[in-house]
């Protein structure tokens, strides 16, 4: 096992069932259900599902959806939420993305959130979520994109809160990696996670000493947005904002 798949495995073990109390987490689903548009007969792959959040809303607009993620703990979430939502048409896959286990062309929608910033090779896992697609189906990546000026400073931040992270693509590099894959008719919309300091520190887990120096670093960019995240002060509580960008194309009819 490479070294940053496990480090990827160790951070998302410690946060598997903090990452599900994160409010922000929760938000825009329906609209990422919305712009997927998942219709009763798709067959839905969800990758890097985590805790399943995304998976079990899908479940209740397709036929079936399968859920993969590396972390071990964070299938044993989703399999917690499934039972809880009494979802009967969802199968969980502990594995890796590149490359995806799977044949090809088996789905006909294949998903992902927030999992981009941790690749060193984001194009490859594109690709591989490309090959398992069927010609005509729909691929939707939903993930952190910042303007290119605070995209240095973002990855320096996010870093120290969670040392699997990699590279928040810009803006510009996102829908270059888009536009490059092949895909048609893509189509673009975004939205904000707002998250609370504390909360999301207490769900994190930076190295030791670290914890402090993420919070010192996010105060004192209060007015001074070093990171893209416009932090600012409500109800005696930090809070800021992460941008995030929606893309769906459509796997072009003839590619295999």
């Amino acid at each position: 096992m490479c070294s940053h798949q496990q480090k990827i495995i160790e951070q998302f073990t410690r946060q598997a069932i903090p990452f599900t109390q994160i409010a922000g987490h929760h938000d825009a689903i329906d609209l990422l259900i919305d712009f997927a548009a998942p219709v009763r007969n798709d067959t839905v792959l969800d990758v890097a599902c985590g805790p399943g959040i995304v998976t079990c809303a899908i479940a209740n607009q397709c036929c079936h959806v399968t859920g993969l993620d590396v972390t071990p703990a964070m299938i044993e979430q989703a399999r917690k939420r499934q039972i809880e939502q009494g979802a009967t048409n969802i199968t969980w896959r502990i594995d890796t993305c590149l490359p995806l286990p799977f044949g090809d062309m088996e789905f006909s929608l294949v998903v992902t959130r927030y999992s981009f910033h941790h690749f060193h090779n984001p194009a490859d896992v594109l690709a591989e979520m490309i090959r398992v697609c069927r010609p005509g189906g729909k691929i939707l990546v939903a993930d952190v994109a910042l303007p290119p000026e605070k995209s240095q400073g973002f990855d320096q931040m996010e870093v120290i809160r969670d040392p699997s992270h990699v590279h928040a693509l810009t803006s510009g590099e996102f829908e270059r990696l888009i536009r490059q894959s092949g895909l048609e008719d893509c189509r673009r919309t975004q939205y904000e996670v707002e998250i609370e300091l504390e909360a999301q520190i207490k769900a994190s887990f930076p190295l030791p000493g670290d914890d402090e120096r993420l919070r010192s670093m996010i105060t004192d960019d209060i007015g001074v947005d070093r990171f893209g995240i416009t932090p600012k002060r409500k109800n005696g509580q930090i809070w800021y904002t992460i941008p995030m960008a929606v893309y769906v194309g459509t796997k072009r009819t003839g590619a295999e």
